[in-house]
């Protein structure tokens, strides 16, 4: 488990949190449940890396780059700190939600499969639990624990969070206060930039799901 360091500004200034995901990767076109499955970044996936991390470097000063435990985040985030001549640590709490037995499935497999829960995912995902898996509920507890101990210890400072799609929805909803039920209102596109300030109690977002800096890019 990681260690954040205690900040005497807690509270008192706000933290910047830059959210992004990781790059392309199999899986995500044509879609399946990737959830904890390791897989790595493709060529396009490297690209928007490497463009994320220049526009992160050129706009913003962060001082550290927190990524999920999985390899498409780690490299990620490595591309980003090398960029800002920062270090990176993987945290558990932004690894992929667990899909259980839906992981690596398609989206055709999963609802041959459970009809009534694909439906239900898609309807109301704050009331499914995954087959043999996760809830949003699951996720949403280790994402908030997250938030609170980067906002003590990174007060008046700026951070870089690289996690998943369903992650950085969970993430979203907590931040700006608004129920699981909401999770679907939140694109979430490969290395995009969400840009929250972080009081500790209250968020402003001031950037959502852009990907101006990807223009360009080809799996080619």
């Amino acid at each position: 488990m990681l260690s954040f360091p205690a900040n005497p500004n807690a509270g008192v200034l706000l933290t910047t949190i830059i959210l992004t995901r990781h790059g392309h990767v199999p899986g995500i076109k044509p879609e399946r449940f990737r959830g904890r499955i390791e897989v790595a970044l493709s060529p396009l996936g490297e690209q928007e890396a490497q463009a994320v991390a220049q526009r992160i470097a050129a706009t913003w000063k962060p001082v550290k780059v927190y990524t999920s435990t999985l390899g498409r985040c780690i490299a990620t985030g490595a591309a980003i700190a090398a960029a800002c001549g920062i270090s990176s640590e993987a945290h558990d709490a932004l690894c992929d939600i667990d899909y259980g037995q839906w992981q690596w499935q398609t989206h055709e497999e999963a609802q041959a499969a459970s009809p009534a829960l694909y439906a239900l995912w898609h309807a109301a995902p704050q009331l499914m639990r995954f087959p043999g898996g996760e809830s949003l509920q699951d996720l949403a507890v280790r994402a908030a624990d997250l938030i609170r101990r980067v906002g003590a210890a990174h007060a008046g400072e700026t951070v870089v969070l690289v996690g998943h799609d369903s992650v950085n929805r969970v993430l979203l909803t907590h931040l700006l206060d608004l129920p699981l039920s909401a999770y679907w209102r939140f694109a979430q596109e490969p290395c995009n930039l969400n840009v929250i300030e972080w009081s500790g109690t209250a968020a402003k977002l001031l950037r959502l799901n852009d990907t101006s800096h990807l223009s360009g890019l080809t799996a080619g």
